[in-house]
This record gives C-alpha cells, structure tokens and sequence, in this order.
C-alpha cells in the first residue's frame, strides 16, 4: 500500500493501545483536512478546513450521522506542522473500541495506516529536520535517564547536526580548491597554498577526532550497559541485586542454587542506564533446570559489557571460583568481595595477583557496607566522564560514529596526500568519501534502505 500512495494520508494511533484517559488518532497528508470535514460535527458549527491553525475545537466523530464518539480536534496546517504537512489529531475516549473505530473510519474515507515512523520520515523528506535530528526523536521516547533525555533533547535541537554540517562544509571548501587545481592544471596549487591547505585538514582531524571521542561515553548514554552479576552459587549475588535496585525483585534463599534464571532489571546509576542481570550460580549440577540456568548465565557473560564477579570472603577461592575466573579471563570486570561481616578466608594478597588490571571492592551487601563504593566504581569502569552530559555536540549514535570514523580516515589520506604531494585526482576522491560520509549523518546523502532501516524502528504512530 505505501509503494502505491506514498504521498498520500497517512494515519495512526499515536497513543499506547490500551484503557486510558485519551487516545489519539494523528492524520497526515494533502486529505486530512478533508477527511476531518467529513467526520467531525462541531458543536460550535464550521468545518475544519475553516479553522485558523494549532486550534482545537470539541465536537463529535460520526459515521453517515452515527454517533462514534466525543472528540476534541486539532487542526495543525501546513507547513507549520511536525511533517510540513496539514495534520489533524483526534483526541478520542482511550478506549480500545473507540480509538479503533475512528482509526477505521478515517481509512475508509481515503487515509492510509502510516508505516513506522513515517510521520518523522515525512518531516525529515519535507525539510523540517535532518536525519540526525529525526534519530534524536526515537531517543527522546526510548530516553532511559534524565542524563539521556537531556542529551536527546540536545541532538533534536541539532547540536551534533550544526557540528558535522559545518565540517562538511569545510570539506567542500578545499575539495572546490583541488578540483579546480585538476580543472585548470595551468594553474597548479602552489607550495604555500599546499601548506594552508594542510592546516585546514589537521584542524578538520582535530575536530572530527574531538566529536569521536565523546562517543564511547555518548553511546552508553544512550543504550545503557549490560552489567552481568555472575559468581558460584550462595555468595550473595540475589541480594546485592536486590540491594542495587532498592527493593526485594529476587528471591533470596540460603538455599545454594535458589536462582535458576537470569532476572533483568534497570537502574540509574547517576543518569547512566545500567541492565542489571542476576544470574543462576555457576557450578557443576545434575539438575536440568539448574543446568539450563547455568547455560543463560555463560550466554550473559558474553553479551556483557561488564561482569560484576561475586566472591565470597568467607570461604576463600574455590575450583568452583577458578573456573568462572577462567571463563570470564578476556573480559571487563569488576571484582566483589562479599560478606566481610564474617570471618575473612580468602587470601588478599592471591587475589591481587589474579585480578591485576581489574578493581577490586570490599562489601557486605547484610550491613549494606561499602554499597556507594561499589556503584562509584561500576560507573568508574565503564564511564570516563570527560565531558557535561548534554553540553555540546555528544555522539550517541553508532551509525554515526562509523560515519565519522570513515570521515576521519579519509581527511587522514587527504593529508598523506597533500604532504606527499599525490594526484589531485586521487585526493578529490578521498574529499568527496569525507563528504558523502558526513552526509549520511545530516541525510544529504544516504540510501532508501539506510532510510527504511532506520525508520522502521519507530512506533507506528511517530
């Protein structure tokens, strides 16, 4: 349906499907006024093609003069609307029923359901945002913090756009200046010329380098971290689960092998989101379940971007405690000592030697000792805080910094190549990569499946 009107009215729910106080149907499109005109009565009379714009007017939906709900309605005209085009949003009863049934009506009187996310598609087609800011819109619904929220908000009001833009434009500027070196070779780019040139290349690395590196700290901004609580079974790994979440989410037992499935849970730790997983206690079992819980507690150690590895001071280190060690040898951990409320057994100074590049915490999760110690260092191992979160331009995007890192290694040839004093012809061509690579982040130059992918992340109603 969307390959055989793609420029037509576009509908959808807007508002999550369930009960609630108010459900919003959104049109979109060169017909939405005149579908709003066939289905809405005012009480104050008037159709909405005659309201003045951003009004909203009370009145009723209904169906060749059937009552289907009451309503208020917004008229948002274009081009000063989110997609540039004429929209209108029915504010419905949150009802199932009733949102579905105005939902069916406006189809049937010539809309069609948009495809995810192609209200923003259509503000970004239409010129109201760039590509970069169109992302940012997903990431301020999906923002999991207020530290991430406020750095969505930012790239929405282009601070990440306004950066990489300017960059291109510089690259343009010294790609017109080869290009017309090889357009008028009489005229061939003389030595000091070949120096200025230079200056501006290293100054386009300095910058390209700068935004690259807030990435690392941007994308975990963003997405979060997966941090896996592994360790054999009874040290204490259900508990601090329970204690970093502030609540009683696992059950707790003294009972060895309590925990037989991963449990999952976010936390905030200082505006960072961090996935935490409690996992079964890894040891050799004849139970099948207990066993199962064991394979989903390796599979997180893979996927993890930080293993908290529980050890138990009492009882020292074990061939039980050897093996996890050995199995999350090649991995970012962050050590715990558990139960130091009890008589210590395990051996500091072996443990120094074993965990030599790793942080090392001392803790009673029965006390509740040293447990903002340990949040302190989570976020000291994955987190390098060099930068305000939300001041200035942050990347957070993973498509966007492969695009930069592509840039970046481009202007580095360019730079051989003016050094070395190369063919223009062979420079223009790392130029235009530079160019067509920044291009993608902004959307001046990017595919429609690149498109597609992007967008079909999106809710329907976005």
């Amino acid at each position: 349906m969307y390959k055989d009107n793609p420029d037509g009215t576009i509908a959808a729910v807007s508002t999550p499907i369930g009960e609630g106080g108010i459900g919003i149907v959104r049109l979109s499109g060169p017909e939405a006024l005149k579908i709003a005109n066939e289905i809405f009565v005012s009480k104050n009379c008037g159709k909405p093609s005659q309201y003045e714009t951003y009004t909203t007017h009370y009145g009723r939906i209904v169906n060749d003069s059937r009552y289907i709900d009451e309503v208020l309605l917004t008229v948002m005209k274009a081009p000063k609307s989110y997609t540039k085009e004429d929209i209108v949003e029915i504010n419905c009863h949150g009802g199932i029923q009733a949102v579905r049934k105005v939902l069916e009506l406006v189809v049937k009187c010539g809309a069609r359901i948009a495809e995810p996310g192609e209200f923003t598609k259509r503000a970004f087609l239409n010129g109201r945002i760039d590509l970069a800011q169109a992302e940012a819109v997903l990431d301020v619904v999906r923002a999991k913090t207020e530290a991430s929220l406020k750095v969505a908000v930012s790239q929405l009001e282009g601070s990440v756009s306004k950066v990489v833009t300017e960059i291109r434009e510089r690259i343009i500027d010294i790609a017109s200046q080869i290009e017309a070196s090889i357009d008028f070779p009489e005229e061939e780019l003389e030595i000091v010329e070949e120096g200025r040139l230079v200056k501006k290349v290293e100054d386009i690395l300095a910058e390209l380098k700068a935004l690259i590196d807030t990435s690392s700290d941007g994308i975990i901004l963003r997405e979060g971290i997966l941090a896996t609580i592994c360790g054999k079974p009874n040290t204490g790994k259900s508990s601090l689960m329970n204690l970093l979440l502030k609540r009683d989410r696992v059950i707790v037992t003294p009972i060895p092998g309590t925990t037989r499935d991963a449990v999952e849970e976010m936390i905030n730790l200082k505006g960072i989101p961090v996935r935490l997983v409690d996992t079964a206690g890894i040891a050799k079992t004849e139970d099948i379940l207990e066993g199962e819980g064991i394979r989903k507690s390796k599979g997180y150690l893979e996927l993890a971007d930080l293993v908290l590895l529980v050890l138990d001071a009492a009882t020292g280190i074990d061939r039980e405690d050897e093996d996890i060690i050995r199995l999350i040898a090649d991995r970012k951990k962050l050590v715990i000592i558990n139960k130091i409320d009890l008589a210590k057994k395990i051996d500091k100074a072996r443990i120094g030697k074993i965990f030599k590049e790793d942080p090392i915490v001392e803790i009673s999760v029965k006390e509740k000792r040293n447990i903002k110690l340990l949040e302190r260092r989570i976020l000291e191992t994955v987190w390098s805080g060099d930068f305000n979160q939300g001041e200035g331009a942050i990347v957070t995007n993973a498509r966007h910094k492969t695009a930069l890192d592509r840039s970046y290694e481009n202007m580095l040839s360019v730079k051989r190549g003016l050094k070395n004093v190369v063919s223009p012809e062979l420079i223009a061509i790392d130029l235009k990569e530079a160019i067509l690579n920044l291009g993608t982040i902004v959307g001046k130059s990017v595919s429609e499946d690149i498109l597609d992918r992007i967008f079909e992340n999106f809710c329907i109603g976005k």
